[in-house]
């Protein structure tokens, strides 16, 4: 079976969903191998193993976490020639996704981002046109790159554990001479919630919400989810841009959103289309929104909100 080169750039002690689900799609397309850049533990090793990887490549003597992306892709670059892999999957962050269109120049290959779902014959589905069609792409190239969406498969460890081989990859140093450099680094206030591109269910807030996130913020703690926003609702400073659905935000694609005073115009669509279950509840019943979304609620999100969480603490006890 032909390599399928997964990358998984780790920066905590345990491997992602995301990582998992991507190893899981290429256990479907041919033999996981896996370019790994981060903390390498032994929790990591089991995962890889239990994920059916049967090599473990990394980076040698360069640090890929003191640049940005660029030496990233070099690297990959290496680990394809390296295992002939005919595929590469990479995780589709806004990282995940320049990182494929600089290896995909690198290699003269095609790159589909966006992708929610792999065929066994490389097919990649996308949902377009804020989800009123859905497509199927093929790279014409030797290597087709995709950069797959969080929460498109559920992750599934492999009949049998593998033994990964460890190969070291020396990135050029040529891709390192000019990067640009990371200088410093702060931390990022946690909030115990779920990353947004990750999360399982997410709860977003927009214009109606006027300003208090409180109830978005209840509801998303009670069901263990992320909060997400529209555009509106990060350009009046009422909460960090980093939660931003949308075109010009994150797209995310988790098994239930919840959209709450969010009208649903195109922009925001194109960040949440690919929801496996769209909960919408907005007080103007003409509202785009609701031609998306799976179940609609009428009514005022300061109402319908604390009773949702109400009732979601009272079942968890």
């Amino acid at each position: 079976m032909a390599n399928v080169l997964v990358f998984i750039d780790n920066q905590s002690p345990t491997l992602k969903k995301s990582s998992l689900e991507l190893l899981t799609i290429a256990r479907t397309l041919g033999e996981p191998v896996a370019a790994f850049n981060g903390e390498f533990n032994d929790d990591v090793a089991a995962a890889l193993s239990s994920y059916g990887v049967t090599a473990v490549y990394r980076p040698g003597s360069a640090d890929l976490d003191d640049y940005l992306v660029a030496p990233k892709a070099a690297y990959l670059a290496e680990a394809v020639a390296a295992t002939g892999a005919g595929t590469v999957l990479i995780e589709n962050s806004s990282d995940g996704k320049e990182i494929a269109a600089r290896l995909g120049i690198k290699l003269g290959a095609g790159v589909v981002t966006d992708v929610v779902g792999v065929e066994a014959d490389g097919g990649a589905h996308k949902s377009v046109l804020a989800g009123s069609y859905k497509t199927v792409c093929r790279a014409t190239t030797p290597v087709s790159i995709l950069t797959v969406k969080a929460n498109s498969v559920t992750p599934e460890p492999a009949p049998t554990a593998t033994t990964p081989e460890s190969v070291t990859i020396e990135v050029p140093a040529a891709a390192t001479a000019n990067a640009a450099r990371i200088t410093g680094r702060s931390n990022k206030a946690t909030s115990g919630r779920p990353d947004l591109l990750d999360a399982r269910i997410v709860v977003a807030g927009g214009r109606g919400v006027d300003g208090d996130f409180g109830p978005v913020e209840e509801l998303a703690d009670a069901l263990g989810a992320a909060v997400g926003a529209s555009r509106a609702a990060t350009d009046a400073g009422w909460i960090s841009h980093d939660a931003q659905v949308g075109q010009t935000g994150k797209t995310v694609s988790p098994e239930l959103y919840i959209s709450a005073g969010i009208s649903g115009a195109v922009q925001q669509k194109a960040g949440m289309q690919t929801a496996k279950v769209i909960v919408a509840i907005n007080n103007d019943a003409e509202s785009p929104v609701f031609e998306i979304a799976d179940f609609g609620i009428v009514g005022d999100l300061f109402e319908v909100l604390p009773q949702a969480t109400a009732e979601i603490k009272k079942r968890k006890g």
